[in-house]
């Protein structure tokens, strides 16, 4: 028989697809009473598979005695808690790397559109401006800015090495120093005193609510700029949002918030902002690949093998 597992919220299509085939797949975000469900299923099932913000509690996890395995599509597990997890024997997995060049991407992406404004321009042009108005006004070059990246992970090394590219310097900070061949910065507000752009690429939780503060923005000054391809929760929104209609930084590119995806109807008057809806890693070829990481760390657990990626 199929070992029997739940997915505790809507995951990409083709994963779901894998999932149903290889194991018998219990959908707890279709169910009408998730209490019910779980108690219903208390004893026959071993193992979660997550994504976003529908994790794992300690309630969850006493609610299925049997848990084994809890499978996260995504690197993200701090919708996970780990400590209940560790406590319990519940190995927690995630799918690192395979999403690391499409992320980079991203907040490339949103740093180059935010310092050029190219999502401006383009409505300039559409609005017919360019015609009547003449040539679209000046915007800020990348070539020799300084980049600061606070989180020199993997996917914070792959920002990096597209900064390069681009004629960018690099500095970095991370809660430790790394044999890295960029300078090192001891804490985020020197960093961010020390860089054109700021970008961060930490992970969520409690070490990192609103790491990115007031202290942190006044130091990245009225010519910086914050890419934000995290978590919102790193941010503290509403100051940066005041910083942004006040001039007190030049711009933002947010690929991630504080309560998605609910995002606050004022960050979508601001012209200095550039907005995307939490697309850092939304190819076919990456979230593919994410699945099929999230269903091999499954099978290879009941199998009696390691697990790929273990966070836990």
């Amino acid at each position: 028989m199929k070992p029997q597992i739940i997915a505790t919220t809507r995951i990409y299509e083709r994963t779901q697809e894998r999932l149903d085939r290889e194991f018998h797949c219990h959908r707890l975000y279709e169910a009408k009473d998730r209490a019910a469900t779980l108690k219903e299923l208390a004893h026959r099932v071993r193992a979660l598979a997550t994504f976003g913000g529908g994790g794992a509690d300690a309630a969850m996890m006493d609610a299925l005695p049997e848990l084994e395995i809890i499978s996260n599509f995504g690197v993200g597990v701090d919708a996970i808690d780990l400590v209940a997890a560790k406590q319990r024997g519940i190995i927690v997995t995630n799918t690192p790397d395979v999403l690391n060049d499409c992320v980079a991407d991203t907040a490339f992406a949103l740093a180059l559109n935010v310092m050029r404004k190219f999502p401006q321009a383009e409505q300039y042009l559409r609005s017919g401006y360019w015609a009547t108005r003449g040539p679209y006004p000046l915007t800020t070059a990348l070539d020799g800015k300084t980049m600061g990246i606070l989180g020199l992970g993997r996917i914070g090394e792959a920002i990096a090495k597209r900064a390069i590219a681009f004629g960018m310097k690099v500095r970095y900070h991370n809660r430790r120093k790394k044999d890295a061949p960029y300078p090192y910065d001891p804490d985020p507000a020197a960093l961010a005193k020390n860089a054109d752009v700021l970008v961060v690429v930490t992970p969520g939780g409690a070490e990192t609510d609103r790491l990115v503060n007031a202290k942190v923005l006044d130091a990245l000054g009225p010519q910086g700029y914050l890419v934000n391809i995290a978590r919102g929760s790193v941010v503290d929104e509403p100051v940066l949002l005041g910083y942004l209609q006040q001039g007190k930084i030049a711009g933002a590119g947010l690929d991630v918030f504080a309560d998605e995806p609910r995002v606050p109807a004022e960050f979508l008057a601001l012209d200095n902002a550039v907005l995307l809806p939490h697309v850092g890693s939304a190819t076919v070829e990456t979230r593919t690949a994410m699945g099929n990481l999230q269903v091999d760390n499954l099978l290879r657990h009941f199998a009696g093998k390691p697990v790929l990626t273990r966070v836990v």
